[in-house]
């Protein structure tokens, strides 16, 4: 087994943070934000005469309150006695936990806390409600209390006085880790799921299998162990670049868990208010169960474990096969009866039908069903497992692939490619959880890559986690109800290390949890920014390897109205970093001007923008071509929606003035899924137009199409629009470079207008010839420049 050494130095009690020297606005600094809190006068004071009682004699509680005295003591404080509390006991300088199961308006994982300077009371009506509470004890508590083991050296700690009341937006608040690409020890699962806990999160998704590695023992099928768990050893070679096992390769690089060791970390969580959800992947992504197995495939192989990339996915589980189900019935059973968890993850994802329309086995399962295609096989398949894990007395939950063919009965769908699985899901009725790539995918990179460990690729920043809305707008209250929360993923193709995981989930994880956790109202990108200052000195202590976030600098527009101006505006993830820039196109030099205020835009340019640290330039330079043009700044009226996976600035990013690159997850392109885009522009008077240009993307490896036609009109009133004119793409949707497209019109001479409406027909759907044939495609667009 190749075996990672990691120090894990809270196995007994959950990691604790110190406060920050940047609070929020109330001079606290806690993560995620309380839903209540008001600050008092004065502070209560921990010395070795307070007392940690207890109401009642409950077990659970008291458990929960040795938690907190074993963290005073571990960190240099006095040994604090915890006893159930009496009459005796009630004036007495104290730290009262108590459950209140008649609460009459708090939620299940909410609690109160009350800070006097003569008392502390934490009330809830869960054992769950509590830990939470006495995370947030910490956050309130100094420095020291993020040591550990240390002799008794500190005689007294102090907390602030303050009342909150606290609890989460949404039931399902978790962080998913892939450990089938490469294996991670014991002790970093368990330091992960400190990490989870530590911020109120209450979901573990454990991806336990898929084509590289079978990561749990299973007692009836030997051979998931001896041979699903291992391949041969190719990590000096790009991922996508790894040969397959040759005859007289030995396969050494891999591991698995124990059912003892499952076990432990299952009661480890639990002891933490984390539900662990195992993900046992069919009919897709099971190569390393076919090495094993060959008899349970279409094919019959043989088969070995891929060290690396395997795609696509055409040797799957065969649908036709009897064996197969009672194989995955058998396995099953073993999982349920490790995990508590209502749920069992069967995965569904990426299953290439290939081989299933060459097999007779699957055709003939096919016509005894009265299954119209592939896609009904795997509903059929998916269905028959759902039917088996109900009656173990468990819930199935799948990724969004399981909507295809038609959505089991009970099945909660996780939606991955977008959020359009959610809905579809909430919308019949099923619950969802929202787990979305472009916000939720935390092996994609978070800054610069040129600065950056390996990762897949893409760009998920902090801020971008931060501004994820889980709940869509377009659901009514009754489907919204069924979004049950969200979900950040990190999957390990390119994280072979428990150093370099840790990297890639903190701080992303944080920002999640805030949104999981903190009313809708409450967040704030600001505030939040100032209040992680405080957790990245907490991490530090804790020696957690968390990335320092993009020192990318943040370029935007805004249009003035009492100036009548345009404003450029330069920001980044960072505090108190100088942002230096310069607008004529020459670069940014530590001697460029240093940005302190919004900066008037008077005409054409490049601008160029950076963040310098002891005079050093720390990332590359944003670069933005700005564009000053009649319709900058100026108001937008949609009448189709664009998506939410790819707002840009929302209704000002087509006329901020800034240009996006070939690069559609840049910020400054906006997506219509499906839909065309219909607009109208006001330009607040009616002014002389010679022209109108909008620029749109094809990538179409992303299924992003040109536009078939755009469409200008101009009007005086709003109301009746004259000068309709069309200009038609010339360029074929099989064209696979990706490249920016003008669409541009020129307006008789005399032309006015208050009004510009814009409309470009989306291409619809996915050609026949493309991989995704019939699928929604993307429309997106830029810039609408007028002159």
């Amino acid at each position: 087994m190749r075996c990672f050494i990691f120090c894990c130095f809270f196995l007994l009690v959950p990691f604790v943070f110190q406060a920050g020297t940047l609070p929020d606005s109330n001079g606290i600094s806690i993560v995620p934000k309380p839903v209540m809190m008001k600050t008092g006068a004065g502070q209560f004071v921990i010395n070795r005469l307070t007392l940690i009682l207890v109401e009642g004699h409950d077990e659970e509680v008291t458990k929960i309150a040795r938690i907190f005295a074993d963290r005073i003591r571990y960190s240099g404080g006095p040994l604090i006695e915890v006893r159930e509390m009496t009459k005796e006991d009630k004036n007495l300088p104290a730290v009262v936990f108590a459950r209140k199961l008649q609460h009459s308006t708090l939620p299940d994982e909410g609690y109160e806390l009350n800070i006097t300077t003569k008392k502390v009371l934490l009330t809830a009506k869960t054992g769950a409600g509590l830990f939470y509470g006495v995370q947030t004890l910490f956050q309130l508590l100094p420095a020291d209390i993020s040591s550990h083991n240390l002799p008794m050296s500190r005689k007294e700690w102090e907390l602030p006085a303050v009342r909150i009341s606290d609890y989460p937006r949404y039931p399902y608040r978790g962080m998913h880790l892939d450990v089938s690409r490469h294996f991670f020890p014991k002790e970093f699962i368990k330091r992960y799921i400190d990490l989870i806990s530590m911020y109120k999160m209450n979901t573990f998704h454990w991806h336990l299998t898929d084509d590289n590695g079978w990561r749990i023992e299973i007692k009836k099928y030997p051979k998931l162990m001896q041979i699903g768990a291992w391949h041969v050893d190719h990590e000096d070679k790009p991922w996508g670049e790894r040969p397959a096992q040759q005859e007289g390769e030995r396969a050494t690089y891999g591991g698995y868990y124990s059912q003892d060791e499952i076990r432990e970390i299952v009661q480890y969580a639990a002891d933490r208010y984390v539900t662990v959800i195992p993900e046992i992947e069919m009919p897709a992504h099971s190569v390393e169960v076919l090495a094993a197995y060959p008899q349970f495939s279409c094919t019959r192989g043989p088969f070995t474990v891929p060290p690396g990339s395997y795609w696509p996915n055409i040797d799957i589980l065969c649908a036709g096969n009897d064996s197969v189900f009672t194989f995955m019935e058998d396995v099953l059973t073993e999982v349920m009866a490790l995990f508590p968890s209502k749920y069992i993850h069967v995965g569904g994802d990426e299953a290439d039908k290939t081989n299933w329309k060459k097999c007779p086995k699957c055709q003939e399962r096919m016509k005894a069903e009265g299954l119209k295609n592939e896609k009904e096989l795997q509903s059929y398949f998916i269905k028959r497992i759902e039917k088996f894990i109900i009656s173990k007395n468990h819930k199935m939950i799948g990724w969004d692939e399981i909507l295809e063919g038609g959505l089991a009965p009970e099945a909660t769908v996780m939606s991955w490619r977008g959020i359009e699985g959610g809905i579809a899901a909430a919308r019949q009725g099923h619950d969802a959880i929202m787990t979305p790539g472009s916000y939720c995918y935390f092996d994609y990179y978070q800054a610069d890559p040129a600065n950056e460990p390996k990762a897949i690729g893409g760009l998920v920043t902090l801020k971008k986690v931060y501004s994820f809305e889980p709940t869509p707008g377009e659901l009514t209250a009754r489907e919204a109800r069924h979004i049950l929360g969200a979900q950040g993923n990190l999957w390990a193709e390119f994280i072979p290390t428990p150093a370099h995981a840790e990297y890639m989930a903190v701080p992303r994880m944080i920002a999640l949890a805030e949104v999981v956790w903190s009313p809708k109202s409450a967040r704030n990108w600001t505030d939040f920014r100032h209040r992680m200052a405080a957790q990245y000195v907490r991490l530090t202590r804790m020696k957690v390897n968390y990335s320092k976030g993009s020192f990318k600098a943040e370029v935007n527009t805004e249009f003035d109205k009492k100036t009548n101006s345009v404003r450029l505006i330069l920001g980044s993830e960072q505090l108190d970093v100088p942002i230096r820039y310069t607008l004529d196109g020459n670069d940014v030099k530590p001697t460029s001007p240093e940005y302190s205020a919004p900066v008037e835009i008077k005409g054409n340019g490049v601008i160029k923008a950076g963040l310098f640290v002891d005079g050093q330039l720390k990332e590359k330079a944003t670069e933005m071509p700005l564009i000053f043009h009649l319709g900058i700044g100026k108001p937008v009226k949609y009448l189709t929606s664009y998506s939410d996976r790819y707002p840009a600035a929302g209704n000002i990013a087509l006329t901020d003035g800034l240009r996006g690159s070939v690069n559609h997850r840049d910020g400054l392109w906006q997506g219509y899924l499906g839909n065309d885009l219909d607009l109208i522009i006001d330009l607040g008077r009616e002014i002389p137009v010679n022209s109108v240009q909008a620029n749109f993307l094809q990538n179409q490896r992303s299924w992003i199409f040109l536009p078939v036609v755009v469409e200008y009109s101009l009007s005086s009133d709003g109301k009746k629009y004259h000068s309709f004119n069309e200009v038609l793409t010339s360029i074929s949707p099989k064209e696979d470079q990706v490249f920016i497209q003008p669409f541009n019109f020129q307006f008789m001479a005399n032309s006015k207008a208050r009004y510009i409406r814009v409309k470009a027909k989306n291409l619809g759907k996915c050609p026949s010839w493309h991989e995704g044939a019939g699928e929604p495609c993307w429309l997106f667009a830029d810039e609408i420049v007028v002159f």
